[in-house]
Parts: C-alpha cells; structure tokens; sequence
C-alpha cells in the first residue's frame, strides 16, 4: 500500500520519529529532488532558471525563517527583509574584500544576521503582539539606516555594492544552471535541517510557547532562551536567503532591495503558504512568485479595458485582498488544504 491505514500504528521510537512517516512521502521528496536536480536544469529555460525558480527557492528560504519565528515560535515580526539585508552585505564583504570562500561567506552573513536578530528580539521578553510588531518594524528602519550610512559596509547613502565573479571550489558560477545548482544545494540542506529542528525539543519549545507562553513558563521552558533562539534561527535563514539572492539574481547589494514592501511580502507568503508548516513557505514563496506573472498576463488581456491607475495597483489589490481571504476562509492556509487532501486520501474508498 502506498498510503498507511487510518490511524497511528507505531511500535517503535524510531517509527515515531520518522521525518516521512508515510511511504508516498518518502516516494514524493525523492521524485521532487529527482525533478529539481535532473529534470529542471535540463527543460527549464535560462528565463525560468533565473527570473521564475532561483527567487522562488531564496524567498521560500527567507518565508521558512519567518515560518519559525512567527508560525511556530508565535512572535511577530515585520522587519525581516531587514535580516535578509544585513546577510547580502556581510556576504559580500567576506566574499569580494577578505577572499573568504562563498560558502562559508553564505554561512558568515546568516550567523551575523543571526546575532543582530537576537539582539533585536530581546525585547520579545517583555512585550508580545501588536508591541512586538512595532519593534520589529523599529528594526527595519534602524537597519537599514545604518547599512545606508555606513560606508564601510554600502559605501554611503544609496551605495551599491556590486557582486564580484563566484566560484566555488575554483569552478565559476557564471550560468543561470549553475546559479540554481547553488541556490538548490543550500536550500535543499538548510529546508531538512529546519524540519528536523521544529521536530525536535526546540520546536515544541516554540509551539508550547507559541499556544500559551505562561503554562510553558510554568513546565521548565525558559522564554529568555527560546525566544532568543527564534529570532536567531529566523534571522540566521533571513540571512543566508539574502546572500543567496544577492550573488544569484540581483548582482548587487542595495538597501532598496529589501525594504519594507519586502518585509510584507514575506509575511503575506507564510499566511497564504501556511504558517506553522515548512511545505507551507514553499506554497506561499511559489504562490506569491507566481502571482505577479499572471497578473501582468490578466493586464495584458484586459489592458485596454482598465485604468492605468488600476493597472499599477492591480498587484497589491490581488495581494492584499488574498491575505484577506485566506484569514477569512482558510487560516492555516494552502498548507492546511493540502493535508486534508492527505486525508481524504488516507480514508479512500471509504469515507466516513
């Protein structure tokens, strides 16, 4: 059978604690990882490679860091794009200045994005909500002051730092395949390591505090340090995402890049993806990277019957208003569609 009978048959830990406990799981990630390495490369254009799937994956990887700090750990945040910011900088810096291979310079810009989010996120452990988001929304502009005044890092006011050549282990990264290749073996990595860590004692950490922060208090969890690490961990993906689509797509770094709208739009990826899901980030991140191309396909359709000013609000209006929609309809969003699909699967042919 494809798919395990209804109900929880586990005689073991290990069975427990299986990341796909259910056969067509695992048979699904395998024929997806086949597809992206094998398949995609080779079929896909160099416009789909490098306009439609590597933002794709990047911001999927930033919506995943959001996803833990605000789906699963329960804090808000509207100033992310800010952690993505400071991640493409540092990359760069250790990359074009200090000659330090890309890699570790991908690892290097998430762990400094990582303890900026910790220091930011210290005020989580004394006000929650809608304080909480003003916060953040604090640390976004203070950010990007800095990085747009200090010149040792952006070279001052609207300074651009363009990216130099990549190479990893000398080989060049010169082609949208080989662009891809990069951005798909460190999100591949990075997208199991974060699946297995909220399956882990932090992650129910974060949900126990998420659910109701006092009775967690109450049963030894600590709020200083776990609220911390979410921030850490959140900022720490922001991070790396934005070094990713630094080298990968916009070939240099600028502040505009990641500004406020950004910050938003990740926030929109993980309500409509679903928030409290790894599968949902990459549901809202291929949602909303698809989003603007059938827009601008609805608008060319129908241009000549539409105000112009319409037509350039026509992108958030869509946005804005399916955010709404999935609060209203489908809270859990696309993530939650999908597992009862799961399901309705599992009780196939006999529903009840």
């Amino acid at each position: 059978m494809i798919y395990r009978e209804c109900g929880v048959f586990k005689a073991n830990y290990r069975a427990d604690m299986a990341i796909f406990p259910i056969p067509l799981d695992r048979w699904g990630v395998i024929i997806i990882l086949f597809i992206a390495f094998l398949v995609v490369p080779f079929s896909a254009s160099d416009y789909w490679l490098s306009s439609i799937l590597i933002p794709f994956l990047v911001f999927s990887l930033a919506a995943l860091g959001l996803n833990f700090l605000t789906g699963y750990a329960g804090q808000l945040s509207i100033g992310h794009a800010a952690f993505m910011a400071v991640g493409a900088y540092i990359s760069l810096i250790l990359y074009g200045r200090y000659e330090v291979p890309l890699l570790l310079s991908l690892l290097g810009g998430g762990l400094v994005a990582a303890a900026v989010g910790a220091v930011f996120g210290t005020p989580s452990l004394r006000i929650k909500g809608f304080y909480l988001a003003v916060s953040t929304l604090a640390a976004q502009f203070i950010i990007q002051w800095v990085l747009t005044h200090w010149e040792w890092i952006s070279g001052g006011v609207f300074g651009t730092v363009d990216t130099p050549p990549m190479q990893v282990f000398g080989w060049p990264i010169d082609t949208p395949v080989k662009k891809y290749y990069l951005v798909l073996s460190v999100v591949v990595p990075l997208t199991i390591f974060g699946k297995n860590l909220v399956r882990g004692q932090l992650g129910r950490a974060w949900m126990a505090i998420r659910d109701m922060d006092v009775a967690a208090e109450i049963i030894g969890i600590s709020l200083f340090w776990n609220k911390l690490l979410a921030f850490a961990v959140s900022s720490f993906y922001a991070g790396v995402a934005g070094g990713l689509i630094t080298f990968t797509y916009y070939g240099a770094a600028n502040i505009e890049a990641f500004n406020i709208m950004v910050s938003f739009h990740l926030l929109g990826m993980i309500i409509i993806g679903g928030m409290g899901s790894v599968l949902g980030s990459f549901f809202g991140g291929g949602f909303i990277t698809l989003l603007p191309i059938f827009i601008n396909q609805f608008a060319h359709a129908f241009g000549t019957a539409l105000k112009t000013d319409l037509l350039a609000c026509l992108e958030l209006i869509f946005f804005g208003g399916l955010i709404i929609f999935f609060l209203i309809v489908e809270p859990y969003g696309l993530a939650r569609l999908w597992r009862t699909g799961k399901d309705k699967l599992r009780l196939w042919p006999f529903p009840y």
